[in-house]
């Protein structure tokens, strides 16, 4: 019998724990794993992040022109956005509640001379007015998904109300999604040589720094996101989604290997695609899900904020009321929706949270420090939470088509 070869997500995997050991090994000359390594890890994300743009937009375009009716994409994206929220308020609960409990072995640490300039967050309403573009080639060149996401919406509705007219475009537009996949699929081909060139890095600047102060911050924060994943989408993905739980980590082990590694949510938009489809679900509605998620779906995030705001106010000799949690809740659940599309939007939301309830915005320096570690984790609960809302929009729309026909 012919030996079967490895998956990509057995070489990924390897990538991960070779990049880690030469990390380890490197941690004396980390200068060697940046200046040497690093570049050829950039190299891979520059590669995906050229492809994210016009994968976005035009799978977009091709789930919602495979619809064919303009109201299954307003009912798929209520689904969507209410998935979401309450997830992300169940991970900031989760966030609080472990983070209430970690309190007390929170090292009071010395916070004189700690700064850190925040960036200044859009309003409620500059956010909104800048989710839709002023021209065509904008959002393209700044890859501002919100307003890509907004042009691609227009043009699918736009192709649908035309009819016989609109068919030739949407084969067009059909045949470039193709395209784009197969170019994709080359570049996921690459996927072991990226992973091993940005971990190795990572490790070999921070690994000695797990062990100190932070390191029990940084415990609290992964536990949180184990529980979170283990809990809310196991049950999202068998209640919902018609799927064994094993099942679903299982076919998502090279995405969260990928997110892991990269900590882009975006830059593993095309993996995370791969691998929902061949859970089952639908390509129309994980083409709209998935890109979607990837800019407002925030729950790792979430659950970051709630562990940092819990330990800053422990440095700052700050106890916490009950009022001031709901406020951390409310105030991230909503900005996670608000900030998306801002450059460093976990930090620039853990500032808006830190200002709701009033603590110093300086203690950001407090973990800014080991913002990666902490960005490597909640990438893959960001990517592994819009993976599970695909399969539970797919599974759920499945059912409403079956219960309509047996009404009729």
């Amino acid at each position: 019998m012919e030996r079967k070869k490895p998956s990509l997500a057995v070489w990924i995997f390897a990538a991960l724990a070779f990049g880690i050991l030469a990390g380890l090994l490197l941690t004396e000359a980390p200068w060697f794993a940046v200046g040497y390594l690093q570049p050829f890890g950039t190299i891979f994300l520059n590669l995906l992040k050229f492809l994210v743009v016009p994968i976005v937009f035009l799978s977009i375009l091709s789930g919602v022109i495979s619809l064919e009716d303009i109201r299954k994409v307003g009912a798929i994206g209520v689904k969507t956005v209410v998935f979401y929220l309450c997830t992300t308020a169940a991970a900031l609960v989760l966030a609080l509640i472990l983070g209430t409990l970690f309190q007390s072995h929170f090292p009071l640490l010395e916070t004189s001379g700690v700064t850190y300039e925040a960036a200044e967050g859009a309003g409620l309403m500059d956010t909104l007015v800048n989710i839709f573009p002023a021209n065509i080639i904008t959002p393209f060149a700044e890859s501002a998904m919100l307003q890509v996401i907004t042009a691609a919406l227009l043009f699918a509705f736009g192709i649908l109300a035309a009819g016989p007219r609109g068919r030739s475009v949407a084969r067009a537009v059909n045949d470039l999604s193709e395209v784009c996949l197969q170019v994709m699929h080359l570049i996921l081909r690459l996927s072991p040589i990226g992973v091993f060139c940005l971990i190795a890095p990572v490790v070999a600047e921070n690994g000695p720094k797990i062990l100190g102060s932070l390191g029990l911050v940084l415990l609290c924060a992964y536990l949180g996101y184990v529980l979170h994943m283990a809990l809310v989408y196991s049950l999202t993905v068998k209640v919902l989604g018609g799927l064994s739980p094993l099942a679903f980590f299982r076919g998502m082990a090279p995405a969260m290997a990928f997110g892991f590694s990269s900590a882009s949510s975006v830059g593993a938009l095309p993996l995370n695609l791969e691998c929902v489809e061949a859970l089952g679900a639908r390509r129309d509605i994980a083409s709209f899900v998935l890109p979607l998620g990837a800019t407002i779906n925030m729950d790792g995030t979430a659950i970051y904020q709630g562990v940092c705001v819990v330990f800053i106010a422990r440095c700052y000799g700050v106890e916490l009321t009950a009022g001031q949690l709901l406020t951390v809740v409310l105030t991230a659940t909503l900005a996670s929706v608000g900030t998306a599309g801002v450059p460093g939007a976990g930090v620039l939301m853990l500032t808006m949270v830190l200002e709701s309830v009033g603590l110093p915005v300086a203690g950001i320096g407090l973990v800014i420090g080991v913002d990666r570690i902490f960005d490597m984790g909640r990438t893959v609960v960001n990517i592994t939470g819009d993976a599970a809302c695909a399969l539970a929009v797919t599974h759920l729309e499945a059912r409403r088509t079956a219960r309509d026909r047996r009404q009729t």
